[in-house]
């Protein structure tokens, strides 16, 4: 359940990098196509290529647990278990414990296991909604209470259930690959995987990162700038994934609770937090409550803020959310 495919930033793009660098230390960079999008890492500090080939590294292993396609992934295997328990990494099991407490939280308006229902959803240009009887059948198979983890052991209580972490494995790789950049005695770098913007430090030059929040559906039209350090700004909006079908706007945020995109008159909700599995995960968890339950849940949550653009373009804030 997210994010289009994309070099630049999908919901966040740059101001500016680095203005009055103290030295000239030459931004070092790696790419990569993982969990269906492009992986930019550029580290603003002396940097070896094995340190840079050690960032691949980890998104190959990552993409090795977390992808539904990949066979013999953890995902893979809980989703083609037919109901059987399944061993798996400690990791996994952390994530999907992870999904599952939103899951409750929300009532299933967020559902991890909206797979049945994904699945059937094409949201590109040429995208059509499924019929009505598929999706119902497939809704019937989605139910988060169907899920049980036990330490690493892992059962679908429904045989034709699976699991999506689409809105968690971006955020979990992202905190992933800032800790081995800080192990590696790294001190400043920007991860972007496919919009999710994850910063170690600050700038060189000891000053802040400078972000912008996307307008929906604008060429990279910015409506809001941050002067931030050392967070992770995370975007989940209707315009990333789409099509239009008898003039409505089909988008890749679903309903857990109806198998269809959610109609609620929000374009995106935007979460800068500490952690990046949170932030990811909180992006769509509040764009699916809508903007009054969001900001209610945000509110509750210390360190993390957000950012709401309704389909007029126009934008609220967590009492928090710097200026």
């Amino acid at each position: 359940m997210k994010k289009r495919v994309i070099l630049i930033s999908i919901t966040i793009c740059f101001l500016c990098f680095l203005t009055g660098c103290q030295k000239a230390v030459s931004p070092s960079s790696t790419s990569g196509f993982f969990f269906d999008t492009f992986v930019v890492t550029t580290v603003y500090d002396e940097c070896s290529a094995e340190t840079l080939n050690g960032i691949q590294e980890l998104c190959s292993y990552y993409e090795s647990l977390f992808s539904p396609t990949v066979e013999g992934s953890d995902i893979w295997n809980i989703n083609h278990a037919g109901g059987s328990p399944v061993s798996v990494s400690e990791e996994t099991a952390a994530l999907l414990t992870k999904g599952l407490y939103y899951s409750e939280l929300t009532d299933g308006i967020f559902d991890i296991t909206i797979h049945p229902v994904s699945s059937l959803w094409n949201f590109h240009e040429s995208g059509s909604v499924p019929d009505a009887n598929i999706i119902s059948d497939a809704l019937s198979h989605v139910c988060y209470k169907n899920l049980h983890v036990e330490n690493n052991i892992v059962t679908l209580t429904d045989p034709l259930a699976s699991v999506d972490v689409g809105a968690l494995a971006k955020g979990y790789i992202a905190d992933k690959i800032k800790s081995y950049l800080r192990e590696q005695g790294i001190s400043s770098a920007l991860i972007n995987l496919g919009g999710n913007i994850c910063l170690l430090g600050s700038k060189p030059d000891g000053t802040p990162f400078v972000l912008g929040i996307e307008k929906p559906f604008s060429d990279g039209e910015v409506l809001q700038s941050l002067r931030v350090s050392n967070t992770n700004l995370v975007t989940s909006g209707v315009y990333e994934r789409y099509f239009y079908e008898d003039d409505i706007l089909q988008h890749h945020l679903l309903d857990g609770r109806t198998g269809y995109p959610l109609q609620n008159h929000l374009y995106s909700v935007s979460i800068l937090g500490p952690d990046g599995l949170e932030c990811d995960l909180l992006s769509t968890v509040c764009f699916l409550l809508g903007e009054e339950k969001g900001r209610m849940l945000l509110e509750q949550i210390d360190g993390y803020e957000g950012c709401f653009i309704n389909d007029a373009y126009q934008l609220s804030f967590t009492s928090g959310f710097p200026e």
